[in-house]
């Protein structure tokens, strides 16, 4: 099974879509699907409301910073990197879909749907594993 389809698994279970994208990825991160499943919940539905960043993206950008974190709250050393990282997913995914607000890829106020959650979902996975070599 590819992580797309896994992700799509997981969203058609019952995941939102950050859930459904991190926990697609638990095991090459190192971190439980529960841990990653309860850390995502409010990040779903364009942050609990459609009104902000979607929800696919919103995981993808997560999993940049288990992948690259250098995890040492004393001495933190990677945030400029994970920075990058986060630039380089979001950046990709606004390119292809033309916006990364979840209200305007599902057309809440146009009518115009730009993607389907399926889709993003899709989308974000396959953008988490090239930008970061999951």
């Amino acid at each position: 099974m590819t992580k797309k389809e896994k992700a799509i698994e997981l969203h058609n279970r019952g995941f939102n879509c950050a859930q459904a994208v991190s926990c697609a990825f638990a095991e090459e991160i190192g971190v439980p699907e529960d841990v990653l499943f309860s850390a995502c919940e409010g990040f779903g539905l364009g942050m609990g409301g459609m009104g902000a960043t979607c929800g696919a993206v919103s995981g993808a950008v997560m999993l940049a910073g288990f992948k690259n974190s250098c995890g040492d709250p004393g001495h933190p050393t990677t945030k400029a990197s994970t920075y990058q990282l986060t630039r380089a997913i979001t950046g990709e995914f606004e390119q292809k879909n033309g916006s990364l607000v979840c209200k305007e890829l599902k057309g809440v106020e146009t009518g115009k749907v730009l993607r389907s959650c399926p889709d993003c979902i899709m989308d974000a996975v396959e953008i988490a594993e090239k930008v970061l070599g999951l």
